[in-house]
């Protein structure tokens, strides 16, 4: 169990570095300034679009690896063995999906001034109830997601010792105003620091937890033996019947990735297509930190915890073996790693709200300087909005939403994706598909009692299915029928593709 005193070291170690990073988000305002800073939406939401190979790197690393993903991937192996690894291969395919459609679409919205996949649709569609479906999919999507790296920092804070809302209300107060400040400037400069104390804590991690558990074979016999004593399907190998929720869940996680919109405004605020290509080929070093994070979950088994909670399991295995100022260290790397994609899911939302409805329904006149102000202040009421959201509702109902989010997200990829690459599909199609994908899909989660994978039984045999990938395939289905339907009733001239 956690220790209910304050750990006065790791506290103070874990300030320094809070401050730290404080310090640089206000002072990320200069840096990279352009001639229009903060009059512009471009400049305050996409950073200039300036941002190189090294900054690009770190920024989008940032905001893809939450500090949620360093607490709830250890947490789901500890809980459910080999299965929670499916975030592996899941972030080895997301890279070949965006070395080949990120650089096209970084192209049409830099051609056009897009600042959101939302520009982007309305751009090629010329359907603004379309481009609204996708801009609400994107805030609502991304509302629960905010939330969740509140969860992170709850968890360690409590892990310091420290109890009640002051604090998380506190750190979320100072993101809120060095993110109005700095704008998307603040979580890519304070990215090079939360990545490189991440890094030192997994590596350190691997190496001194495991001998101080007598080794790496001694953590996978501890950890199968617990696994032996729960019984059931869970272990260090998957069971047959996992390989197609392990499997869809993987591709259907990996198309979703980059149709959030903290992910494609770190693509958008690139400075060329050739800078996401090449980040293409780099973030896959993230996927080896990933693996190290997730054996977290193994070696908690070894050290015989008893946590409160799964997601408790990594603060508690810190506290347990490392020296206090090490272990608020560690805490410093996860709240800080909450820090940066929290500020970009914000910025994303705020963009999406200002461009797509904001500018298309209040006030189709606004200057940029305006819709920079409109952003600034939206992305306060967002985070205001996650933190009541977390306070006041139990977290299991965060987590609940975050896995309706990426199945509705996945659903924009269709209406994002397809117009880059052909021209065939219209709007409505597109609408259509989106509605179906979107009810069908919540509707069987709900069924479900909220989980991302659904059991079908066919031949009287089952297979378990990830619900995102199966209503993703219905939209398309939909989509396919009634672009076949439209053109049997009227036919339409077929013109290039976008962005050619």
């Amino acid at each position: 169990m956690m220790d209910a005193q304050i750990n006065w070291t790791a506290l103070w170690v874990f300030l320094f570095f809070f401050v730290l990073v404080t310090v640089l988000g206000f002072g990320a305002s200069r840096w990279q300034r352009g001639t229009n800073s903060h009059q512009h939406l471009d400049e305050w939401g996409l950073g200039g679009r300036r941002f190189g190979t090294w900054i690009t790197w770190f920024l989008v690393g940032g905001d893809f690896y939450t500090a949620y993903t360093v607490i709830a991937v250890p947490a789901l192996v500890y809980a459910v063995g080999a299965y929670g690894f499916f975030a592996l291969p899941y972030t080895i395919l997301v890279y070949p999906i965006v070395f080949l459609i990120m650089p096209r679409l970084w192209t049409v919205a830099q051609k056009a001034g897009h600042v959101t996949a939302a520009d982007v649709v309305y751009g090629k569609f010329k359907s603004r109830p379309l481009e609204l479906a996708i801009a609400v999919t994107g805030v609502v999507a991304t509302m629960p997601y905010i939330a969740l790296q509140l969860v992170g920092m709850e968890v360690v804070i409590k892990a310091l010792g420290l109890t009640g809302e002051l604090p998380l209300a506190a750190a979320f107060v100072i993101l809120a105003l060095y993110t109005y400040s700095a704008g998307l400037r603040a979580p890519a400069l304070i990215a090079f620091v939360k990545d490189l104390m991440i890094y030192i804590v997994v590596l350190v991690a691997i190496v001194l937890v495991p001998a101080k558990l007598g080794g790496y074979g001694a953590v996978f016999t501890s950890a199968s033996d617990a696994f032996a004593a729960k019984g059931g399907a869970t272990g260090l190998f998957l069971q047959p019947q996992q390989f197609l929720p392990y499997a869809t869940l993987a591709l259907g996680s990996a198309l979703a990735a980059f149709m959030y919109p903290h992910t494609l405004t770190g693509i958008f605020a690139a400075k060329s297509a050739n800078t996401i290509r090449k980040n293409a080929v780099f973030l896959p070093a993230y996927t080896l930190l990933l693996g190290l994070i997730a054996l977290l979950g193994y070696m908690a088994h070894a050290a015989n915890l008893k946590v409160q909670t799964n997601n408790d399991v990594v603060p508690a295995l810190f506290n347990a073996l490392f020296p206090p100022w090490f272990a608020g260290f560690a805490f410093a790397a996860i709240a800080i790693g909450a820090l940066v994609p929290a500020a970009v899911m914000s910025i994303g939302a705020a963009n999406l709200f200002t461009r797509n409805f904001w500018k298309a329904y209040v006030n189709p006149q606004v200057t940029p300087a305006g819709e920079a102000k409109v952003a600034k202040l939206v992305s306060l009421v967002v985070k205001v909005g996650a933190l009541v959201f977390i306070l006041f509702l139990p977290t299991q109902f965060a987590l609940d939403l975050q896995l309706l989010g990426g199945l509705w997200i996945l659903q924009t990829f269709p209406s994002v994706v397809l117009g880059l690459f052909m021209n065939r599909f219209r709007s409505t199609a597109l609408l259509c598909g989106w509605i179906v994908g979107l009810a069908g899909g919540s509707w069987l989660v709900f069924k479900d009692g909220i989980k991302p994978v659904h059991t079908f039984v066919i031949g009287g045999d089952p297979y378990s299915m990830y619900t995102g990938l199966v209503a993703l395939i219905v939209n398309l289905i939909v989509v396919v029928i009634v672009q076949f339907i439209h053109d049997r009733v009227s036919p339409v001239k077929v013109t290039a593709p976008v962005g050619t």
